[in-house]
């Protein structure tokens, strides 16, 4: 199954709407940007979600629909169950289970558990930054309120900048960030797109989208996405984001499994042939877990350390202590960090890397405001 959830393949890439826009405008409160903005800020303050997420997919080939329960955590954590369904991809009965260091996969046709270790992954929020990128990069227009699923929303109609047309597009809705693979079919100035998010007024979080493309008058292609039953910061058991296989299924393995998972540095020292560093974090990360992986004799044994701000989701940094090098210093910034020669790396990860006697050490972090410097000298050659 296709993490990413490819669910149509020919929509078009155009995003424009047929509304009026008045970005220049003095607005009457509420605005359209201040509803994204809040958004935005629930989203980083966000605890746990749960829901139940409708799916429509109309298309010139016929409509697929599905409802499934989703509960997440974010980043990292998400449990999705297919409750209905006319997609013959993603059957009744499907189960999506992620947490930090596992996904498992569960089709109920063959009766197979796809369970992938990813010990090391690093988790973004996608969900936030699609909305940074509609309140950043769209045009935004207020359309007034109506009621979904007995709750009052608010009416947000976008239209993108011309250079953001294609080929694909992320929803807003629903935490499991869909991809609709587009594919023009005519000339795009000629359709009418539309697309059109719907925010709760007591959670001021996205409870619909809705994208729509028609050609004189004609649907051609919709995409609507919709949350009943919106739960947000209501507690969510730790099993949740774990899976039991049932007896008679068939468990199929993938990825790095790793040597553990420890709460703390003692205790993943206790398995390694080396001692792990005490980094100076800002005051707001914890540790939230050390993970160690075997990559065999080619590549060694990997230790990172992860610490994140438990007040804002995706704000995590890690260390990383390896005994082979993985990093090209001819392709990276060379630096000085108290006379010893590093190496940056900046990007949608922004890195440190340096060698210190037999082992390699990184530094590195999703968001641009980490001292990373000041952390890598607090580690120096220990």
């Amino acid at each position: 199954m296709n993490r990413r959830r490819l669910l149509a393949t020919g929509a078009v890439a155009a995003l424009a709407g047929c509304v009026t826009y008045t970005a220049d405008e003095e607005e009457e409160s509420p605005t359209a940007e201040g509803l994204v903005r809040d958004a935005i800020e629930t989203r980083r303050g966000m605890t746990d979600l749960t829901a139940r997420r409708t799916m429509t997919v109309e298309t010139d080939t016929g409509t697929r629909e599905r409802t499934e329960a989703v509960a997440r955590r974010p980043p990292a954590k998400q449990r999705i169950e297919v409750l209905e369904s006319t997609d013959p991809s993603v059957p009744v009965g499907s189960v999506t289970v992620t947490n930090r260091a596992i996904t498992w996969e569960y089709n109920p046709q063959t009766e197979i558990v796809d369970k992938q270790y990813h010990p090391n992954k690093v988790d973004a929020d996608r969900t936030r930054r699609v909305l940074e990128n509609v309140l950043e990069d769209y045009r935004l227009g207020y359309e007034g309120t109506t009621t979904v699923d007995g709750r009052e929303v608010h009416i947000i109609e976008t239209k993108p900048p011309v250079d953001d047309i294609g080929p694909t597009i992320d929803l807003v809705v629903g935490d499991t960030t869909f991809v609709v693979p587009l594919r023009a079919t005519g000339d795009l100035e000629e359709l009418d797109v539309s697309r059109t998010v719907w925010i709760d007024d007591e959670y001021r979080y996205p409870i619909k989208e809705e994208n729509a493309i028609s050609d004189d008058g004609e649907t051609r292609h919709r995409v609507a996405v919709t949350y009943e039953d919106l739960a947000i910061d209501t507690g969510l058991e730790p099993e949740t984001f774990t899976y039991e296989p049932l007896a008679d299924a068939t468990v199929v393995t993938d990825g790095p499994e790793p040597e553990g998972v420890f709460e703390t540095r003692a205790a993943a020292e206790k398995i390694l042939p080396y001692r792990l560093p005490e980094p100076a974090v800002p005051e707001t990360y914890v540790l939230d877990r050390v993970t160690v992986v075997d990559k065999g004799e080619e590549f060694g044994t990997t230790t990172m350390l992860w610490y994140n701000d438990p007040t804002v989701i995706a704000r995590e940094l890690f260390v990383a202590v390896r005994e082979v090098q993985r990093f090209n210093p001819d392709v990276l910034e060379e630096i000085t960090i108290d006379g010893r020669t590093a190496y940056r790396r900046d990007g949608r990860i922004q890195s440190v890397f340096w060698a210190c006697e037999d082992l390699n050490y990184e530094v590195s972090s999703l968001t641009d405001d980490t001292p990373l410097l000041e952390i890598a000298a607090s580690i120096g050659c220990p």
